[in-house]
């Protein structure tokens, strides 16, 4: 099967050798067209010869957001008349970071989407709507479109926002699968019934959900998920990605972690010294890209704390798993005592129907201690509705955060900014 590569299926002492001689093959790559790594090489006196194992990956120093952000243009290794596309990473760390995509890395980007998408149970001839933006530089949605234009599959490109045009497309091409932010479903339920859509009985199996974590550490529907699954009966996938990886780890129907695709990406979890995690323990997801060729990455750190599954998974599949995103290592807040990452707020809040937008806030006070305001629009009574969000929060994570009630007209703007291609829901101003 040409989407199900057999290199997923393999014993895991032979995916090794494909990634290590790949691997190989890249550091030459590397050393002869990257001028931010042949600075690193030099300056750290690496010979690249000396690196034959995946192992010794670690006498190689890894790659930062900065890294990318401070020398951007360094890292191409193609010149400009062979880029045909341009994309920037979402920013949502800083200041945006331009990639370009060569034409096999176009290729390579449909594949990976191919076999992702396969993953999930996408086959030829599916229809598929994409809730998501194709344009504004963003890779994801034309990796999408690729990945299933390459896979054979028919796609309605419908683009965020706007449930009613989402529900007229639906009962007009009949789509089996939505690519879909999943906090965008519950609109999409809430349009259909004020308006008497007949939602359940229409043509959606289920939904690639992006951007947005549907579960718990242990696999369990997170409450995004279960509120989503309690009026809507469709399978949600859950799907990892970033630009930088240009490579994805998508869920199969057993939803137990999305799959690592070993043939595009060598996968490293890292503790804050730099070391390996044990495992079962969670870490930053630091990744090299194999057959990337505009902009290839050795050992970049990606900000993501993450836990690897390794058991073999009831699909057949030996390759290992990613775990919902813990949170992202910048976003790491210590509050009186707790470390706390944003998800973990955003569950709580997700939690109240009567919550139409939220933004979480973090800030510095005077004695440079974190400070957490809750920013929330409702219909609600005011005093009662604050004290009883706060008393969840207490309940829950220990703390009890600044809660402000504020008009949806004023809040929504700074929310769904124009922008951005997420909601922005969480502000860091430390």
């Amino acid at each position: 099967m040409e989407f199900y590569p057999s290199i997923e299926r393999s014993d895991v002492q032979q995916i090794k050798i494909i990634q290590e001689e790949k691997l190989r093959e890249l550091l030459v790559y590397l050393q002869n067209n990257s001028p931010f790594y042949q600075n690193l090489f030099r300056e750290h006196d690496i010979n690249i010869h000396d690196i034959q194992s995946l192992e010794d990956l670690q006498k190689i120093p890894t790659t930062t957001k900065n890294d990318l952000q401070e020398h951007n243009h360094d890292f191409f290794c193609i010149p400009p008349d062979k880029i045909v596309d341009y994309s920037t990473t979402s920013g949502t760390l800083g200041d945006p970071v331009t990639f370009g995509l060569s034409d096999s890395d176009l290729e390579r980007l449909a594949y990976n989407e191919a076999i992702s998408f396969a993953c999930a149970g996408i086959q030829k001839g599916d229809v598929v709507q994409m809730v998501t933006t194709i344009d504004k530089r963003f890779m994801a949605g034309l990796a999408y479109f690729l990945g299933l234009r390459r896979m054979g599959a028919s796609v309605v490109r419908m683009g965020p926002g706007i449930p009613e045009l989402q529900w007229d497309s639906i009962f007009r091409y009949r789509p089996k699968y939505l690519i879909t932010v999943p906090s965008f479903l519950l609109k999409m339920i809430d349009y259909a019934e004020k308006h008497g859509v007949d939602y359940k009985n229409s043509s959606v199996y289920g939904a690639v959900c992006i951007g947005e974590s549907i579960k718990n550490q242990d696999f369990t529907d997170n409450i995004l998920s279960q509120k989503i699954k309690e009026k809507w009966n469709i399978k949600l996938f859950s799907t990892y990605a970033s630009t930088e990886m240009s490579t994805a780890f998508t869920e199969c129907e057993f939803q137990v972690g999305g799959h690592h695709h070993p043939e595009l990406i060598i996968t490293e979890i890292l503790d804050d010294n730099g070391n390996p995690v044990k495992e079962g323990e969670s870490g930053e997801l630091t990744i090299t890209t194999l057959g990337v060729e505009a902009i290839p990455l050795l050992r970049f750190k990606t900000g993501d704390i993450v836990k690897a599954h390794y058991e073999p998974c009831q699909c057949g599949r030996t390759t290992m798993r990613l775990g919902p995103v813990v949170g992202r290592k910048q976003q790491m807040i210590k509050y009186k005592g707790t470390t706390l990452y944003p998800p973990a707020m955003t569950d709580i809040l997700n939690d109240f129907n009567s919550i139409s937008c939220y933004q979480i806030v973090i800030q510095s006070n005077e004695l440079g201690l974190d400070e957490i305001i809750i920013k929330v629009s409702t219909e609600e009574e005011h005093e009662n509705f604050v004290n009883e969000v706060r008393d969840h929060f207490r309940a829950k994570l220990r703390v009890s955060p600044k809660i402000e009630v504020i008009d949806f007209t004023v809040l929504s703007k700074t929310v769904f900014h124009p922008n951005s291609r997420k909601p922005i829901t969480f502000v860091d101003l430390r």
